[in-house]
């Protein structure tokens, strides 16, 4: 059996992770308590096709926004009365409309701003490099800005717990406060390094289409974003795997560097959240560390039983 890899993501006020046979997310709410849901996850499933390149990075990274929603939606709701839950409509809505403004964001614009320099004479080729340049610079741009934003500080906070805590496990050291808070906030599997890859990745995929009018400009972009993130995904697949060589860990330098961004040094509360969100998830596994009794006796969580995270977007 191959070595599960651990990840998850920051939420409001609490951290998901995600295992191979569960995910849980851990939210601390407003009276200091933590509380943890769980959603079993079908490790059997897709196993043909998740073991073929690229098609199952786009399986992946679809798993992961679907879950990743819901476990938004969860911390979200997770300090709100049982009448004042967000709907399944309101939900979808919201993706929906964050997925179209988001391509609208990084895609489009970039590809507009870059094509109305042709009507100064520029090089298509040269037009395609500066649409990935503008690209590159909004993305940027976007996280600075909103990372200058408290509540979204305190989810970059909550980002870098995640990180610190599965660094922990896969040092081999001790899941509590202290060692996790000891970590780098870095990690080779991140997806905000993986945004940067993609940005990167795209610019000779879509110069085979510099010489095409702008409507097919724009489909190629809307069909060939899942190609360009499926080799993506294999691309941090192989420098995760490889992230000992130091000539790996030079090459990937710069995505590295951007986690900067999107993670803060994270309080001793934050580090125990995610804390509580990693141990049920590797207890999941049969890989929790000796030390942790199977009933997860630490004191840090509240597991109800049965409770599944509610479905939110299609296909979920």
């Amino acid at each position: 059996m191959t070595k599960q890899n651990y990840g998850g993501q920051a939420v409001i006020e609490g951290v998901m992770m995600r295992g191979r046979q569960r995910a849980t997310v851990a939210v601390r709410r407003s009276d200091g308590t933590i509380v943890t849901f769980h959603e079993a996850l079908d490790a059997g499933r897709r196993t043909t096709l998740e073991s073929l390149p690229i098609l199952r990075g786009i399986l992946m990274l679809w798993d992961t926004l679907n879950l990743g929603v819901r476990a938004l939606n969860v911390s979200a709701a997770a300090d709100l009365p049982a009448d004042e839950q967000p709907s399944t409509g309101e939900t979808v809505g919201g993706v929906a409309l964050s997925l179209a403004l988001g391509f609208g964001l990084f895609f489009a614009l970039p590809l507009l701003l870059a094509n109305a320099l042709r009507y100064v004479g520029l090089d298509n080729l040269l037009i395609v490099v500066l649409e990935n340049i503008f690209q590159l610079v909004i993305f940027i741009g976007y996280m600075v800005l909103i990372g200058r934003i408290p509540d979204i500080q305190r989810v970059y906070g909550y980002h870098g717990a995640e990180h610190k805590a599965i660094n922990a496990y896969e040092a081999g050291l001790p899941l509590d406060v202290a060692h996790v808070r000891a970590q780098t906030l870095i990690h080779p599997r991140c997806g905000t390094s993986f945004l940067l890859v993609v940005v990167v990745l795209s610019m000779p995929i879509f110069a085979l289409f510099a010489d095409q009018p702008i409507l097919i400009k724009i489909a190629s972009r809307i069909i060939l974003v899942p190609i360009v993130a499926g080799l993506s995904f294999e691309l941090l697949r192989l420098t995760a795997a490889n992230y000992h060589r130091a000539w790996v860990r030079w090459l990937i330098a710069p995505s590295l560097a951007l986690q900067k961004l999107t993670t803060r040094e994270p309080d001793d509360a934050m580090c125990a959240v995610a804390i509580a969100a990693l141990l049920p998830v590797l207890a999941a596994d049969n890989a929790l560390p000796a030390a942790y009794d199977s009933d997860l006796g630490m004191g840090i969580g509240n597991i109800p039983a049965g409770f599944k995270m509610p479905a939110t977007t299609p296909g979920a």
